[in-house]
Order: structure tokens, then C-alpha cells, then sequence
């Protein structure tokens, strides 16, 4: 019975929007604007998540790996390399630093800082002091200056494995490192977009000189890539720096604060935790402190929810107050709508309609007009984000590939029938207290 009814309601609805197209189209127009909203800002909201979580990925891995920072002491580096040899669910990165240029001369950006501040120096504040573990402080010597010449110094990072699993870098020219093939003994070496700017704002001679290597290397450049790291940085393969580096420098207190020495870092599959107990008793027990230890999983959207929530909030609110403008425009059409159409409503009641199923009739105009309007506010949406992406795509690496998400189209979806309904109700409650003695005065 009621299915009856609600099926008489949408075609009595519907044959009404038909026969006033031109009231129809201004409600559509006062509420296409407040439904375009609450889709902009979802689906806005979406895109700023996604496209903040790309960025946080690109540096600190992608939620729910395991990551670990292991002291490069105490042959640690050996240890990991032979642990992760092969492996496909875990790759280590294995960190010192490297000049790349004339060789005994002091770099550009000595220390390997941005290149935005190359060539500033430094002032002296007064001897350096080294602290160990136990507290006991040394006075360091002041290291004598090099020449200035033709040089850079990077970040050098040798990769067991591809980290792209864990870190989505996003390629900018050239190619990746190939993992399948055989090792090179020019090794290849891939730039982070601060080391390709230094290379191409710098002219330096192609050789790279490698703390702790027996001789210097001349690299092979494939690509760049965007890493999210401010600092110039090079990634190469682990084993082609075996070539020239059969043994990673020992990390000491000395060149440890001076950013020299070997700093590990270790990604591992969700659910590798044997790996990770294993490798932390193989590492305890070669003398590696297992205080110095460090393993977290990624849970990087978890800390962002509190801030991307209360920007949603905001906005959202901004768009319902643009919502309410549309549901005034609606509701002020249907009213007018009712008071014309008062002699049809009373006659419909004296042939036996019930208040229930005329109620219904107005309020199903109401609800088909909220959703045309949000089925064309969507199509907008949808279209205006491949413009924008057609047009600044390039400019933002982290929105490329980017889909309109169906979130932002179910938000609509619930604005139009919400709208409906507000903007519905109150007509349809003045239509169905229509007196039948009305029908009199026609």
C-alpha cells in the first residue's frame, strides 16, 4: 500500500516539474550553488588528504610500515646488508656523504645544506665539543679550511633493494635504478631535485669522491626524482658501491656531529616483525646498544586526522550556510507554488486523496528537483577538477593522476535530498491542510 502510494507521488511530482519548467530551473539555480559547495569542499578536502599524506610518504614511508634507525656501528651495516640480501619485503637505506666535483677542495654547500645557502660559511663560536655516550666531553680541534673549488657535497644513499614500495618517489626525468640487472662498475646514481639543481646551477667535473672508498668513482646519472628532502641527495644501488666501498665507514662521535659516518635506516612490510626481532637479536648481540635501537610503524594519518578534520569543519560549515541560501530559494518557490495551486490540491482531496499522499506530491517536487540539482552540481564538480588538473597539474606533482572521489559525489547526493526535504516540508504541510471546502471557490 505504502509503495502505492509513494510510486503515485513521484509520477504526480514528476508530471508537476514538467508542466513548471521555468519555477523549476530557479530553484535549481538558488540551490545549485549551496550543493556545489558542500561537493567542492568534500571533495577539496579528499584531494588536500590524499595529496598531504603523498608528501608525508614521500619521506617518512607509507602507513603501516615498520621503519627502523640503527646506529652505523659495530659493523651494523654489515649485519643488515646480509639480513636483507634478496629480500623483497624489506630494503635498508644506508646513509654517509659524498663530494661530487673537483676533488680537495671544499664544497659549494659544504655539509651538504640546500644550495639556497651555499657559500654563506659560517662564523667561529669557539672550540667544539664531542660528548659520548657517558657524558665525557672532548675539545675538538677546528678542521683546517680547504680551497674553495668546483664542488658539491650530497647526501649519498645505497639501497638494497627499490624503496619506492615504502616511499612513492615521483619521477621527474630519466629513469629509476634497475634492481634486475647486473651491477655496473660506473655506478648508476639517481638525483633528488635539490642535487639536480646544484649540478645544473654549479659546473662541476663528473667525479665523486665517497668517505671511506679506496678510490674515486665516476658515476652514471639516469634520472631525478622528487623525494620531499630540502637537501641534496643521491641514490645509487648497494651493491655497485661495493665496488669502490667494500666496507661502510664506522660511524663515530666525531663524525657523527659533524654529519659524517653511516646512518641506516630499515623499511619493512606490515606483519614483518619476526624479521625485525630477529635482526634486532643479531645486531644486540654484535655490541649495538638495544637502547640505540628504533623500530615505529608509519601512522602518519592518524596524526594528521585532528588538523584535516577541524579544516573539513570549517568549510563545511561554509558550505552549509551556502545550503541554506539555496533551501530559503526552494522553499519560497514552493510556497508560491502551493498558493497557486490551492483550488487543484482541494479538488484532489474532495475526490478521496488522503493529506499523507498530497503532502507526498510536494515533497517528492522538492526531492526530485534537490537531486537533478545535485546530479548537475556533481557533473560540475567532476568536470571542473580534470580543467583545473588539465591546467595545474604540472605545477603539483602530488595532484597528478588525481579521480574525482565518489565521497565528494555521495556528499551531494545527501546535500540535494537534505535541501529537499527543508525546502519541501513546510509546503508540503500547508498543501495537505487545505480544506476541502475550498474547492468552492473555483
Amino acid at each position: 500500500m505504502f509503495s502505492g502510494k509513494l510510486r503515485s507521488a513521484l509520477v504526480i511530482g514528476g508530471q508537476g516539474i514538467r508542466a513548471r519548467k521555468l519555477r523549476t530551473f530557479l530553484s535549481m539555480v538558488s540551490l545549485f550553488l549551496g550543493v556545489l559547495a558542500v561537493v567542492a569542499v568534500q571533495a577539496g578536502s579528499e584531494i588536500a588528504e590524499r595529496a598531504m599524506l603523498t608528501d608525508v610518504e614521500l619521506q617518512a614511508g607509507k602507513d603501516g610500515t615498520l621503519m627502523g634507525y640503527i646506529p652505523g656501528e659495530k659493523g651494523a651495516s654489515g649485519i643488515v646488508e646480509t639480513m636483507l640480501k634478496g629480500r623483497s619485503d624489506a630494503v635498508a637505506m644506508i646513509s654517509s656523504q659524498a663530494i661530487i666535483g673537483e676533488p680537495g677542495v671544499r664544497p659549494i654547500n659544504e655539509g651538504g645544506s640546500p644550495f639556497e645557502y651555499a657559500g654563506r660559511g659560517g662564523d667561529y663560536y669557539g672550540p667544539q665539543m664531542i660528548c659520548d655516550a657517558s657524558g665525557k666531553c672532548t675539545e675538538q680541534k677546528e678542521q683546517e679550511k680547504k680551497p674553495a673549488g668546483q664542488a658539491i657535497e650530497v647526501s649519498m644513499v645505497a639501497l638494497t633493494g627499490d624503496i619506492r614500495q615504502f616511499k612513492p618517489f615521483r619521477p621527474v626525468s630519466g629513469t629509476w635504478l634497475d634492481f634486475a640487472s647486473t651491477p655496473s662498475l660506473a655506478p648508476r646514481i639517481v638525483l633528488n631535485e635539490e642535487a639536480a639543481k646544484g649540478l645544473k646551477q654549479y659546473r662541476v667535473p663528473g667525479e665523486m669522491m665517497i668517505e671511506g672508498a679506496t678510490h674515486h668513482v665516476t658515476p652514471q646519472i639516469v634520472g631525478v626524482v622528487q623525494d620531499g628532502n630540502g637537501q641534496p641527495r643521491i641514490y645509487m644501488r648497494l651493491d655497485e658501491l661495493r665496488t669502490w666501498m667494500p666496507a661502510a665507514a664506522e660511524a663515530n662521535d666525531t663524525n657523527r656531529f659533524r654529519g659524517g659516518g653511516t646512518q641506516l635506516e630499515v623499511y619493512l612490510q606490515p606483519g614483518s616483525e619476526d624479521l625485525q626481532q630477529l635482526m634486532k637479536a643479531k645486531l644486540v648481540g654484535a655490541g649495538v646498544e638495544q637502547n640505540h635501537l628504533h623500530f615505529d610503524t608509519v601512522n602518519s594519518k592518524k596524526r594528521m586526522q585532528s588538523e584535516l578534520k577541524i579544516m573539513r569543519l570549517i568549510f563545511l560549515g561554509m558550505a552549509f550556510l551556502v545550503l541554506l541560501i539555496g533551501v530559503a530559494g526552494i522553499l519560497n518557490v514552493g510556497l508560491a507554488t502551493v498558493g497557486e495551486r490551492v483550488e487543484e490540491f482541494a479538488l484532489r482531496r474532495a475526490v478521496g486523496m488522503s493529506r499523507m499522499l498530497l503532502a507526498g506530491i510536494v515533497l517528492a517536487e522538492t526531492l526530485l528537483t534537490g537531486l537533478l540539482t545535485a546530479a548537475l552540481a556533481i557533473g560540475a564538480g567532476a568536470a571542473g577538477l580534470q580543467v583545473a588538473l588539465a591546467m595545474f597539474g604540472s605545477r603539483f606533482p602530488s595532484l597528478q593522476g588525481t579521480a574525482f572521489p565518489w565521497e565528494a559525489g555521495v556528499a551531494g547526493v545527501i546535500a540535494g535530498l537534505v535541501a529537499g526535504v527543508l525546502g519541501g516540508l513546510i509546503p508540503a504541510i500547508r498543501a495537505a491542510r487545505i480544506p476541502i471546502a475550498t474547492v468552492m471557490r473555483a
